[in-house]
């Protein structure tokens, strides 16, 4: 079986501003594949409007109306294709032969050097930057000197796969010091050596610190007494099992309150659940709500069953749709430290824009970053993304203040959530 491969992914701009792209992907399916394709638009900064899905387990079809989010975001669209078309296997081998090994090589890492003046909102302007070259940050070592200027250590692979290349490389410096102008003092890109090694290294946080961060429950100071209408939709979450429509599938029947990333999230935990999804619509978002219908098998091609089968992926995609991420903030000594952590996917993935998010949250409040680093921590369930940020005091925000505390937690929650 073949197709040209320009029809793999088409792509229908919406008729008039404002309108949704239609991303039509058309290929021989894989494991994960749905959750593949939603990472990659969420990394764009897209949000699915809604969406279809299909497959019979040897070819799929998958409908996805995105639009901005928010709605200036430039996107490169010609390179957003590009990368969905490599996440879908080829239609020129034969199916057997693209489902031998899911497994990816593990990408080249690179370690960005920059130097420079500090000044409020840097690391989220460096951070755009790296964002718009399609770079991903792995893993990041923020420091600033006593005499107020900053080494910004980003360990990054290139999705586009062209940092071996020259070219590449001085493109990425040129435009980092065209965004950073008299601030920058020096920017270096080259191939990560042992140190990317130790970069790699897990987290270690008090006790107490991660019992909250990665508690199942909000605890107050996790959501602002300003937020409960918020707290009240999460936990309006609700998941209906239904196993009489269909004699081969089981129907998850899924209406929780509209975030960013969502589909991303429930269909990363189908994938590691080892759960197929053979159909699947996604609704357009109705008063800040939800519904997403999912007709569903194991990889045996048999039905969910078991009662205790049935509470334990329940309770799972509760907890990704009630707790996609987890923020906190902490005293480290006499500093305070915000701490925000994200699941990892069993492939190894972390979730897209976090950090980017983040920095703009803080950017937006004024708040100044002395310190950064992102890390893996891992608890009994699963292993997690951490990134701690060590702020700042600032008139406008005293970090010693509990409505100051409040209010950062408030902004960065949002932000990440897309509210």
């Amino acid at each position: 079986m073949g197709m040209a491969w320009d029809d793999v992914v088409l792509m229908e701009p919406g008729v008039k501003s404002g309108d949704p792209t239609v991303i039509t992907v058309n290929c021989p399916d894989k494991a994960g594949l749905g959750c593949d394709l939603c990472r990659i638009v969420l990394e764009f900064g897209l949000y699915v409007n809604r969406g279809d899905f299909a497959t019979d387990g040897k070819w799929c079809y998958i409908v996805l109306w995105v639009v901005p989010r928010p709605s200036c975001l430039k996107v490169d669209w010609a390179s957003l294709k590009n990368r969905l078309m490599s996440a879908c296997p080829s239609c020129m081998i034969p199916y057997y032969l693209s489902q031998q090994s899911t497994c990816s090589p593990r990408p080249t890492v690179y370690l960005l050097k920059v130097f420079c003046l500090d000044r409020k909102g840097l690391l989220h302007d460096v951070t755009k930057v790296l964002c718009e070259l399609e770079l991903t940050i792995q893993r990041v070592k923020v420091m600033t000197t006593p005499d107020d200027k900053v080494l910004d250590l980003f360990f990054l692979t290139d999705d586009m796969d062209l940092l071996h290349t020259k070219q590449r490389r001085d493109e990425t410096c040129e435009h980092l010091s065209d965004v950073l102008g008299e601030y920058c003092i020096s920017c270096e890109l080259q191939l990560a050596g042992p140190e990317c090694e130790v970069q790699q290294g897990f987290s270690s946080l008090p006790q107490e610190v991660a019992e909250e961060l990665f508690s199942c429950e909000l605890s107050k100071e996790a959501v602002p007494k300003s937020s409960s209408s918020d707290t009240a939709k999460l936990k309006k979450a609700t998941i209906t099992v239904d196993n009489l429509l269909s004699p081969v599938h089981t129907l998850l029947q899924i209406q929780c309150v509209d975030q960013k990333g969502l589909i991303y999230d429930i269909l990363r935990t189908s994938k590691d659940c080892d759960i197929q999804i053979a159909f699947g619509r996604i609704l357009s978002s109705a008063k800040g709500y939800r519904t997403i219908d999912l007709f569903i098998q194991r990889t045996d091609g048999k039905k969910i069953l078991d009662d205790e089968n049935q509470a334990s992926l329940c309770s799972r995609l509760k907890e990704e749709m009630l707790h996609p991420l987890r923020v906190t903030v902490a005293s480290r000594g006499p500093d305070t430290e915000l701490l925000v952590a994200n699941p990892v996917e069993l492939s190894g993935k972390g979730r897209p824009r976090v950090f980017y998010d983040v920095t703009f949250a803080l950017k937006k409040l004024g708040i100044c970053i002395f310190s950064a680093e992102i890390a893996r921590h891992s608890t009994a369930e699963r292993q997690w993304e951490v990134y701690r940020f060590l702020l700042d005091e600032s008139p406008e925000y005293p970090l010693a203040s509990k409505r100051a505390r409040t209010e950062i937690l408030e902004k960065v929650k949002r932000t990440l959530m897309g509210w």
